[in-house]
């Protein structure tokens, strides 16, 4: 945890008023629980609040004070004037603007259908009470808004359309039976740490890291597998470096050698899986000297880490997004969860455990989706759609422009930056152009809003009155301060908005009605969050091991998984369903070293994108003076020797380039990327950041059609590219 500023005033606060108040921290999702120190009124600083379940303050909540009050906040309701692009608006009242969307909205409905309509949630809309609300029925998934569904529109999607639910549903689910919110790593009883594609010192919060080190400091070993060495790997006992999108072919080396070595968990195997000779077929493949070239982790290190695995018992398993991005993204994360069940360490102390179900129930509002049409990407990604609940987002490009599958005409932002996420961003701008109606949500502006016809100014979550759940745990989000401008609460935005479209009665009205919505009914009531600020214990079944033989994770209460077979499916009965291999294939990256070899010879580096950074929130944050010093130009990390024979120093100057397009970035020369590899880092292209930012939008050097098959998710790590030292003077 960066510490830096955890006490610092702002000058002459020394003699002026003072309260504290506990809360929960306003500047991401995370929900760490803090005290918030104010002056005169003011948000001063915070600091943790001691014995909390997430008790951090990261680098980015340091500069809180910085966020909330930025003279670049939207403070009031904005409708366009000008040319869609051009970023010309005029200020209007609250009513006029929710008045003339909820009307042309209708009209919109009238004219094309309710399926010409769309909500979109980013991360800025992560909110807990977000998710309770507007989240659609049966879904706990943050990136959605069910808003339009009463009004006849199937069609919501968000940031899951690239980002987490491979890793959170789409592999563990066919695989396992449950999400992978309902798994956690036991750190504290294992005896090897494997981090697969993940780097918790850049988490939100970062609570992984400080567990992870802590294990270490008990004597257990951590192995991080990785592309590059991250702050997480550069604290391991080892890292194995990895060529990205290959991840798949090194676990199902992993399991050639467990298999063949007779290391595997028979008792497990032949109990509580199925396809198992299959795999043993299929992985026969996948011999350790023959994925060393594929993987270029050497095959040494191939045998040891499976052994390693295999005969830790325990270990332990923490991944997250990092093996998504390339064209096995689902099957290559389902390899890596297969290896850790048939080494038996499932749901056993210290390994990859199932967390216990809650014993309190906290209301939701349950709003499903109308049955017909279906959302946007169903006839391509219909998998993730009946998982999601919602539509494709990388397929409204495809709506907006060709009327394909039906017209899509009118377009809800809430807190998202789709231009500065999304692959050829000129693709999305033109799409974005060509919307009846664009309203966007945010606390900034963003180049998505460039485009609006209204911008809702959204307040921080210092400004409102909600509340966050934690495993085991629930606190209240204590208002801090009043809201700037006449920024809203994104609830009651779309809360006034179902107003006027003629079904507000469905969504609470207001942050007490919230409040007696979700706890009025339940075993911890309004008054007992208010009595406890610093949060309220939540009765959970008792932790016990190896659910799967006593009935603790199927719907019926039958032994077993929640699978179709009641198994752990290495052949998966719902990827079979779909039209989709049920084995954990392995596809190589089709825009690769082995996959293009005649692209290689113009574009020898294998490009990588999307490690975060620790000053900002993906593009979040990089107009905030204090956080832009961390890393004030966008960096390409390069290794020395790839640097020194392209002629390229520290602090060059350099072009990033791909057969799509060419990015101007700063060179950070390193050996964090392995030699061949290079990661570029993404954010750039907000209207409000420095112009080295601006102008470095890492997404044109992605490609729109290179998808995983199965969840439709853009390849954005695993493909080639070229770094070129700009030429003298620029």
């Amino acid at each position: 945890m960066n510490t830096e500023g955890l006490s610092q005033r702002q000058p002459g606060t020394e003699s002026a008023e003072a309260e504290t108040i506990v809360s929960i921290c306003g500047i991401c999702p995370g929900g760490c629980g803090v005290r918030a120190h104010l002056v005169n009124g003011q948000l001063d600083r915070i600091t943790p609040l001691p014995d909390h379940p997430r008790g951090i303050v990261c680098t980015r909540s340091v500069h809180s004070r910085e966020i909330v009050y930025s003279p670049d906040r939207l403070k009031h309701p904005l409708k366009r004037v000008g040319p869609k692009g051009e970023g010309r608006f005029a200020k209007v009242s609250w009513d006029q603007a929710l008045d003339e969307i909820a009307q042309r909205l209708k009209d919109i409905k009238a004219r094309y259908g309710p399926q010409a309509l769309m909500t979109y949630v980013g991360r800025g809309g992560f909110e807990q009470s977000l998710i309770d609300i507007y989240a659609p029925a049966g879904s706990f998934l943050p990136a959605a808004n069910n808003v339009l569904f009463p009004f006849g529109s199937p069609n919501t999607a968000g940031c899951n359309s690239l980002c987490y639910v491979t890793q959170g549903l789409l592999a563990p689910i066919p695989t396992v039976g449950v999400a992978a919110d309902f798994t956690f790593s036991d750190f504290e009883n294992t005896n090897l740490i494997v981090v697969w594609g993940s780097n918790p010192a850049t988490d939100s919060p970062p609570l992984k890291a400080r567990q992870i080190i802590a294990a270490q400091r008990r004597g257990t070993r951590l192995v991080v597998i990785d592309q590059m060495r991250s702050a997480i790997a550069r604290q391991a006992d080892q890292w194995i470096a990895v060529r990205s999108g290959t991840d798949g072919a090194l676990a199902l080396s992993m399991m050639n050698v467990i298999i063949n070595k007779d290391l595997y968990d028979h008792q497990f195997v032949d109990n509580w899986m199925i396809g198992f000779d299959e795999l043993r077929e299929y992985v026969a493949a996948f011999p350790p000297e023959e994925v060393e070239a594929i993987t270029w982790v050497p095959k040494e290190v191939i045998v040891e880490t499976a052994r390693a695995i295999a005969t830790a018992r325990p270990a332990t398993l923490c991944h997250y997004t990092g093996l998504e991005y390339t064209n096995s993204g689902v099957q290559n994360i389902r390899a890596v969860l297969i290896l850790w069940a048939i080494t038996g360490n499932l749901d056993v102390p210290g390994g990859l455990v199932f967390r216990p179900r809650s014993q309190a129930h906290f209301k939701r509002t349950h709003i499903g989706a109308p049955s017909s049409p279906p959302p946007i990407g169903a006839d391509k990604y219909p998998f993730f759609v009946k998982l999601v609940k919602g539509a494709q987002f990388m397929e409204a490009p495809r709506a907006i422009l060709q009327n394909d599958p039906y017209p899509l005409r009118g377009l809800l932002v809430d807190g998202a930056s789709i231009l500065t996420s999304y692959p050829q961003p000129d693709l999305w701008a033109q799409a974005l152009a060509a919307l009846d109606l664009l309203v966007v949500v945010d606390r900034f502006m963003t180049t998505d809003a460039q485009y609006a016809d209204f911008i809702l100014p959204a307040t921080t979550m210092y400004e409102i009155t909600s509340y966050n759940k934690y495993p085991g745990y629930v606190q209240l989000r204590q208002k801090v301060v009043e809201p700037i401008g006449d920024a809203r609460n994104d609830l009651l935005i779309f809360a006034q908005l179902a107003q006027r479209l003629g079904y507000g009665h469905l969504y609470p009205q207001t942050e007490e009605e919230l409040l007696e919505f979700v706890f009025g009914d339940s075993a911890i009531s309004v008054d007992d969050l208010r009595q406890h600020p610093e949060g309220v214990v939540v009765p959970t079944q008792p932790l016990v091991y190896r659910k799967y033989e006593k009935g603790l994770l199927r719907k019926d209460g039958q032994p077993g998984f929640d699978t179709p077979s009641g198994k752990v499916e290495i052949a998966s009965n719902m990827l079979a369903e779909y039209g989709h291999d049920p084995l954990p294939i392995y596809t190589e990256p089709v825009e690769g070293p082995l996959g293009s070899p005649e692209l290689l010879q113009e574009f020898p580096l294998v490009f990588n994108s999307g490690a975060r950074i620790q000053s900002a929130f993906r593009s979040q944050h990089l107009n905030i003076p204090g956080l832009l010093k961390m890393q004030p130009e966008p960096n390409v990390l390069i290794n020395p020797q790839d640097a020194e024979a392209r002629g390229i120093a520290d602090g060059d100057k350099v072009y990033g380039k791909s057969p799509r397009s060419q990015v101007p970035f700063r060179a950070k020369v390193t050996d964090w990327v392995m030699p061949g590899s290079v990661e570029v880092n993404m954010g750039g292209g907000g209207p409000l950041q420095p112009e080295p930012w601006r102008e470095a939008n890492a997404n044109y050097l992605t490609d729109m059609d290179n998808r995983d098959p199965i969840s439709g998710f853009p390849v954005l790590k695993a493909l080639l590219c070229e770094v070129q030292k700009a030429p003298a003077g620029e």
